[in-house]
């Protein structure tokens, strides 16, 4: 190969994904969201209720929404000794929502509505460029697919953080993979400002950065030292400001989080939650729950023998050992997996593969998994009453 040909090469396979391609992915993903939204409305009419309402104003989001008009120091009794207090919420979606209230005519609702949707269409198209960059664009395409038809996607188009966190820690990761140390690191911080699962953008840029300077033996840019600085900023910041204002500067957060019956116990909360189901039966959304964590656990094994990029085994396994680690809502457990979208590339690789020799097998799988992910959303958000 001669250096032009080399230098073409090195170009192609560095350079972003092209604008048509991403349109085709974010196409496919808009529409399978759409679809998912006009399920959901049909059936929340049916029942008389706004699905505008339910979409915005549903569980977390009343908490988001009131500390983006009121600011924290709103509790509530709990059943549990305590109170639950809004500072468990970290702060960027809220300073969003109050920002764009501030210089648009709506209201915090609509205003949060507006941010998730937003963000979600980012985090497709950082989905898309991650998978592409990769393996190319029909499993970046495949990757954005299955990410919008997952069992929990309604929650895209809710009012939830979410959509801006997998926008954050999507690019913060791509910028990884093309080595941009300072964007990689710049967005880890404000994915360390939007949920406490934040913190794994941040170990993704740490982890990477510190293999990176032992294979040079240090002889590394500033750049990537500026990058690690400035990845675990945010979720530290706040995790010191909230236990400065709770007078335990290394654990009032936490403790914050223990009162909503939060905590790392290195999965004994999810024991007792498995066992209370197989001694008392379980609701239907628990049953799903178990099995997405359990199909997590297993598409990591495969990522894992895939020998995928070390930013996207140590993002996808600290949000999953948060998720198996942790205590509280069980059935909240696959909502704190939606961004851990590299989970999917093992998948993505199968439907393409699929789509090439059995084109017709594919669309029946698709369909199906359309079909189960807009109706379940639409039970998740109009039926069940278990928190999202």
């Amino acid at each position: 190969m001669t250096h032009a040909s080399t230098v073409r090469t090195l170009s192609t396979v560095l350079a972003p994904p092209k604008p048509a391609q991403r349109l085709v992915a974010l196409g496919l993903f808009l529409g399978a969201r759409l679809a998912g939204a006009a399920v959901l409305t049909l059936v929340a009419q049916l029942t008389g209720r706004n699905p505008l309402a339910l979409l915005g104003r549903s569980w977390d989001s009343v908490w988001y929404l009131g500390i983006a008009t009121h600011g924290y120091g709103h509790d509530l009794p709990s059943t549990a000794p305590g109170v639950h207090s809004d500072l468990a919420f970290f702060p960027l979606y809220p300073v969003l929502v109050r920002a764009l209230t501030a210089v648009l005519p709506l209201t915090g609702g609509a205003a949060g509505l507006l941010i998730s949707w937003t963000a979600a269409v980012v985090a497709a198209t950082g989905i898309y460029a991650v998978g592409s960059r990769l393996h190319g664009r029909a499993t970046g395409i495949a990757l954005v697919l299955l990410w919008g038809l997952l069992p929990h996607s309604v929650v895209l188009s809710m009012a939830y953080t979410e959509p801006l966190l997998t926008a954050l820690a999507a690019w913060s990761l791509y910028a990884l993979l093309a080595g941009n140390w300072l964007w990689a690191g710049a967005l880890a911080a404000l994915a360390g400002l939007a949920r406490p699962n934040g913190f794994a953008v941040a170990a993704a840029v740490l982890a990477t950065a510190g293999c990176e300077a032992v294979r040079r033996r240090g002889r590394v840019s500033h750049r990537l030292w500026t990058g690690a600085a400035l990845a675990p900023l945010g979720w530290t910041a706040y995790v010191l400001w909230v236990g400065r204002r709770e007078g335990d500067l290394l654990g009032g957060y936490f403790e914050v989080q223990r009162q909503w019956g939060s905590r790392f116990d290195f999965g004994r909360g999810s024991l007792h939650s498995l066992r209370l189901m197989a001694a008392h039966g379980s609701r239907f959304t628990f049953s799903v729950a178990l099995l997405i964590v359990a199909a997590g656990v297993v598409l990591y094994v495969l990522l894992l023998l895939d020998r995928a990029p070390l930013p996207l085994l140590v993002h996808s396994g600290v949000l999953l050992l948060i998720a198996l680690g942790g205590s509280g809502f069980f059935e909240s457990k696959p909502r704190f997996l939606l961004p851990a979208f590299p989970l999917l590339l093992p998948l993505a690789h199968l439907l393409v593969r699929t789509a090439r020799t059995r084109p017709w097998h594919t669309t029946v799988l698709v369909a199906t998994l359309a079909g189960f992910s807009y109706l379940y959303g639409a039970y998740l958000v109009v039926y069940a009453h278990t928190p999202l």
